[in-house]
């Protein structure tokens, strides 16, 4: 019987590294959603607005 050739040691490490970028990837964008959602949440502050200057 014969077996299937084995993975060499750089395509192990790549596939390592490309799981570990695509996690640390996916938090970051979860961080940014929850982010996006707690400003929509929150009530945005009115303007200050500065009173008007009396003509004279």
């Amino acid at each position: 019987m014969t077996r299937p050739p084995a993975k060499p040691p750089a395509a192990e490490d790549r596939t390592a590294r490309l799981a570990a970028a695509l996690r640390e990837n996916l938090k970051r964008r979860k961080a940014q959603a929850r982010a996006r959602d707690s400003a929509e949440a929150a009530p945005a502050a009115p303007a200050k607005v500065a009173p008007p200057k009396p003509m004279g």
